[in-house]
Order: C-alpha cells, then sequence, then structure tokens
C-alpha cells in the first residue's frame, strides 16, 4: 500500500523506521510544526520531520490538518492508508475521508482502557500490572475506533513512563506493520471496542506531579515512577519547588508527613504510611544529585518538612 506516516515525538520513530522498512511505499510524513527549543527559541524541526529529511521522504508540517491547502497535498500523495503514532493534533472528518482504509492509529494502551494523551502515565499510576498497545482507526471520538490488534506488555515494579514508553514504542511498531499487512492483504477485520472498562488518561500537568506526602509510600512511588519523565514529581523546600527522583519504600519507624530523616547515606521522609528514601533531587536552578549530596550541600537536618508553602 502507498501509506502516509502521521507522528511527531522520539515515541514515533520505532513504527516510521518500521513502515519505512516494510513492504509498504511510505511517499510522505505529516507532522507538527517546527517549535521553539533551548534557551535561544530557535525553530527546530520534530523529530519525526528530521528522521523524514534523512530517509528523502516528503514531508507536510500543517498548523492544522484542516487546512485545505494540507488536505489538498496530501491528496496528491494518494496514501491508501495513514499509519499514526503520537502525531499531536486532531484529525477532522474532512482528512480521514481522504484515505481509503483510514487513519491507523498505534496508541500505547489496551483500549477501551487509558483513552486519551497520556495511557502510560495513567497506567502506572493507577497500579496496573499489565498494559500494551493497539492498533485502531480513528473516527471522530477520542480513541474510540474498531480495533484491528493488541500487544500486552507486563509492567515492571520499578518502570518509569520513559521506560515502559520505550518499549511499547518497539512493540508497537512490529503490530503497526502487521495492521498495515493485514488490511492490504483483506485477512484483518477491524471490531468495535467493547464497553466494559472504559477509562480515561488526559494529559498530566506540573501541578498534577506535586507530591501530597500523606498519602502512602505506594501510591508516591507510583507517582513519581508516572512523572519520570515529564513533567516529573515535585515537591517544595523552604518555598522552592524541588524535583523528585525514584523513591523507595523503606521498613523503619514512622515519620509524619513531609518529615525528613537525615543520615550519612540517605534521605527518608515520611508519608501516610511507610517511610520512603530519596534518590536524586533537583533543585530549581541546580543540577540532579542524589538526595544525601543534596541534603549535606543544604545543610538539612532530621525534622525538617517538605511541602511547606507550596507554589502555586
Amino acid at each position: 500500500m502507498r501509506v502516509v506516516f502521521a507522528g511527531t515525538p522520539d515515541v514515533a520513530l520505532p513504527a516510521l523506521d518500521a513502515v519505512a522498512a516494510s513492504r509498504h511505499e511510505l511517499v510522505g510524513v505529516v507532522t507538527r510544526p517546527d517549535a521553539p527549543s533551548g534557551r535561544g527559541r530557535r525553530l527546530v524541526a520534530s523529530p519525526v520531520a528530521q528522521r523524514a529529511e534523512e530517509l528523502g521522504v516528503p514531508v507536510l508540517k500543517p498548523e492544522h490538518p484542516r487546512d485545505p491547502a494540507f488536505q489538498a497535498a496530501l491528496a496528491e500523495l494518494r496514501p491508501d492508508a495513514c499509519p499514526v503514532v503520537a502525531y499531536g493534533a486532531l484529525l477532522p472528518q474532512s482528512a480521514l475521508n481522504l484515505v481509503p482504509y483510514g487513519w491507523i492509529n498505534l496508541h500505547f494502551s489496551v483500549l477501551p482502557a487509558w483513552r486519551g494523551a497520556a495511557p502510560v502515565q495513567h497506567s502506572l499510576w493507577a497500579g496496573d500490572e499489565v498494559t500494551g498497545a493497539t492498533t485502531f482507526r480513528i473516527v471522530k471520538a477520542l480513541d474510540a475506533g474498531p480495533v484491528f490488534g493488541v500487544m500486552t506488555e507486563r509492567i515492571r515494579p520499578d518502570d518509569t513512563a520513559g521506560d515502559l514508553l520505550a518499549r511499547l514504542a518497539e512493540g508497537g511498531a512490529g503490530l503497526l506493520v502487521q495492521t498495515l499487512d493485514g488490511i492490504e492483504d483483506g485477512t484483518l477485520e477491524a471490531r468495535e471496542q467493547p464497553e466494559d472498562g472504559l477509562s480515561f488518561a488526559p494529559k498530566i500537568l506540573v501541578d498534577d506531579a506535586r507530591i501530597d506526602w500523606s498519602h502512602p509510600a505506594v501510591a508516591i512511588d507510583r507517582q513519581v515512577r508516572a512523572c519520570d519523565p515529564a513533567p516529573g514529581a515535585w515537591s517544595t523546600f523552604e518555598g522552592e519547588r524541588i524535583k523528585i527522583g525514584p523513591v523507595t519504600a523503606v521498613e523503619g519507624d514512622r515519620l509524619p508527613p513531609g518529615v525528613l530523616e537525615v543520615s550519612k547515606n540517605a534521605v527518608l521522609v515520611g508519608t501516610g504510611t511507610s517511610p520512603v528514601r530519596l534518590g536524586e533531587v533537583k533543585a530549581f536552578g541546580k543540577k540532579q544529585m542524589q538526595a544525601a549530596d543534596w541534603a549535606r550541600g543544604v545543610r538539612l537536618s532530621s525534622g525538617v518538612r517538605l511541602g511547606v508553602d507550596e507554589t502555586p
């Protein structure tokens, strides 16, 4: 089939590479417009755009896929199907109608669980033991289209969102190509999603990532891992925001929520249950460092409380 790939961030690259190496003819790529990056705020092409240029594939960067000029350019490419991975813009019905076999999305959950922008993060935060990836035909409703294929992936106890997403991106790339193969061969039929098990995964904002130390240690651990690498779980120390790296629940006497116990080689924080050991801390304007090094640098003593005078 003639295919046009739609995607934007790094997580879409394994699928783009897999489609480019498949039996299908990659005739174009759709991605988000160049965006400001770095201290100089210089416009930079998306990772998908950069890879497409390396592959010598035409790149379309519409401000919005409803733009008539974009839809005309897409029609000229005559795609049979458009595989999609983390494109980042809603597709209007007029764009969906241009492609005979449809826009085939690779979504990083087992639908209908965790429809939305942050399925991996919400799966970790909820304490799911298994997640996966799904290919489905895009329809107007959010992540509600009929499903072609599913893969599953066990969540490891120390997985961060970044770790888990990387594995799903690699495994999902193969699933996406298999889906395109099945559509072309006529051996794969999309089936409507079940009504049971529906849940939503909206984007996790910076305010959502603030740690409430009165929560149980297991919940704080899940939150920290779900917010790694972005937006990053955080608390405050002396009114300044600090990012918190991995935490580990430890045995020991309970500490009041947010209260620190500082020793030569460890910094413990009280929670609603058992204390947790801080892994790494990044203070504003400083580099990330081990919690014990941070404690020595700011001359921390036991009894200090995190999360006091939270910034808005």
